[in-house]
């Protein structure tokens, strides 16, 4: 469909302000995506590529029809003090862009859709007495009229304005204007100053009182895992010499920034799902260990999870989060109606009888509850239908999830629960042990130092890289001139000292409680 006079869907940024005949837009509508084995972003990056610009274009965009929430896949911010400046790096921005066949439909939102008259004062002006602000205060007033008045009529609050006649401001207006000088004397308006005309902007974005421009694009969804390659190019190569070569500062937002975003959200929403179930299975079972091993299971269905993406050949998504977080209060039902027959068992019989009979006999339960909600999903997991596919990631994480898990239930669960007797008995024999004054306090002092001094160098270590997510010493910013190594030496040195410290201060509170 071939239309003149405007543009199909999204307007280009100052379309608005442009003439009619210069805008032009062919909409080609694809067959049904089940009956073609191309993508339409393979469509639209392959029509780029054939298609020749014309000298004359001044914008050129490549566009797919998109719906639903969200900016672009790409979206590039440029601030900075002028609007000339930030124009030449964003151009310069889409030409560097423009080289990857994974992205199409560059433009910015600041186009040159305005012609501007510049005025500069002369030597002569400046020698009457003129300046440039007394000028273009003078211009203004009598292209846009002065308030001479304001009076009310009844709720109405009218104004009085005294300007110049439409029929006076015409092509020849700077050449027919006269001025008066401080001086008295009325000169020519082109007397005083010089006229030259340049393409300017209508409108311009500011935000905290710097002027932005935005360069937005769309990836290919066909090419998406490349698009973490794309983002390093832009953060590490192509926006720094960006900035460095027009003073101009940037942010890298679009889809890639809403997905960060949301992952923060859902860590969160996920971190308060884990919590609910811990004290609801805490309060139901009356303890707070027990929790522990029902939970232990749902690292293992992620685990599934992430094996049936890879066997799908599926990239993690935003839908495979949604999954997981469905898939947690799933997947510890199994372990619940395992661990609570244990539980019941074990009352009238032995512990390791009680766990071998109940997974005996709870194996038929477990497996129905798992398959009746697998092959529930079969049919989406299996669906062809282009239409359905962004349901595929979710499918894919409860299917593998629960399915993987199930193994992990029968095998490992009530190894789990062994595991912790075993622990709680040894716990309590060393309890008893530590605390019936008969081990020598010397023995005491040692074992607690060593046990602080492994938790110290932990967090130092492995520690600071799931509180920081860096792989370095928290404390390497201490004594920058000392090499890596003799600091880390003093670091655990000092640690080791205030272990001692706290050692002697708990065993002396110890040698008192035993008193």
């Amino acid at each position: 469909l071939l239309q003149l006079g405007g543009n199909s869907g999204r307007k280009l940024s100052g379309s608005e302000n442009k003439d009619p005949d210069l805008l032009g837009s062919i909409t080609v509508e694809l067959i049904d995506a089940d009956l073609r084995d191309y993508s339409s972003f393979a469509f639209v990056a392959e029509l780029q590529n054939e298609v020749r610009r014309h000298p004359l274009l001044e914008t050129l965009s490549f566009r797919g029809w998109r719906s639903g929430p969200g900016e672009d896949s790409l979206y590039v911010s440029l601030l900075g003090a002028d609007a000339n400046i930030l124009k030449v790096a964003a151009e310069e921005l889409k030409n560097k862009l423009a080289v990857l066949p994974e992205i199409s439909a560059l433009e910015d939102n600041q186009s040159y859709d305005n012609d501007e008259l510049v005025l500069e004062l002369t030597p002569r002006g400046a020698a009457l007495g003129f300046t440039t602000e007394l000028i273009s205060a003078e211009l203004y007033h009598r292209l846009n009229g002065i308030e001479a008045s304001t009076f009310l009529d009844k709720k109405q609050t009218l104004k009085i304005m005294v300007g110049l006649p439409k029929d006076k401001i015409k092509a020849d207006f700077l050449e027919t204007t006269h001025l008066r000088s401080p001086a008295g004397k009325y000169v020519s308006l082109t007397d005083i100053v010089s006229v030259s005309s340049r393409y300017g902007f209508t409108t311009v974005s500011r935000e905290n009182g710097q002027r932005k421009l935005v360069v937005s694009g769309e990836v290919s969804e066909d090419l998406a895992d490349q698009m973490p390659e794309i983002n390093n190019q832009l953060k590490m190569v192509i926006l720094p010499q960006l900035e460095a070569q027009y003073g101009i500062t940037t942010e890298l937002g679009g889809l890639a920034e809403q997905e960060k975003s949301f992952l923060n959200d859902a860590l969160i929403g996920f971190s308060l799902c884990l919590m609910g179930i811990y004290m609801a299975l805490a309060w139901v079972f009356e303890s707070w260990l027990r929790p522990l091993v029902i939970m232990a299971i749902i690292p293992f269905g992620l685990i599934g999870a992430m094996w049936g993406h890879y066997f799908w050949g599926i990239p993690l998504s935003m839908f495979s989060i949604i999954g997981l977080i469905g898939m947690t209060g799933i997947i510890i039902n199994d372990s619940i109606v395992l661990i609570s027959t244990i539980d019941e068992y074990s009352k009238t019989r032995g512990f390791m009888p009680s766990i071998i009979d109940a997974t005996c006999d709870r194996l038929r339960p477990v497996l129905l509850t798992t398959l009746t909600t697998v092959l529930g999903l079969l049919p989406l997991l299996f669906e062809r239908s282009k239409d359905a596919q962004f349901l595929k990631p979710t499918v894919i994480t409860l299917v593998y999830g629960l399915g993987f898990g199930l193994l992990v239930v029968i095998l490992l669960v009530p190894s789990f629960v062994a595991i912790q007797n075993d622990l709680g008995r040894f716990t309590h024999a060393f309890r008893r042990l530590f605390f019936s004054g008969r081990v020598p306090k010397a023995i005491l002092f040692l074992v607690w130092t060593i046990l602080l001094i492994f938790t110290a160098i932990y967090i130092l270590s492995f520690g600071s890289v799931f509180f920081t997510g860096n792989t370095y010493y928290v404390f390497e910013n201490i004594l920058p001139e000392l090499s890596p190594l003799l600091r880390s030496f003093l670091v655990v040195l000092v640690t080791l000292i205030v272990m001692i410290l706290f050692s002697f201060i708990y065993l002396r509170w110890a040698s008192k409680k035993s008193h």
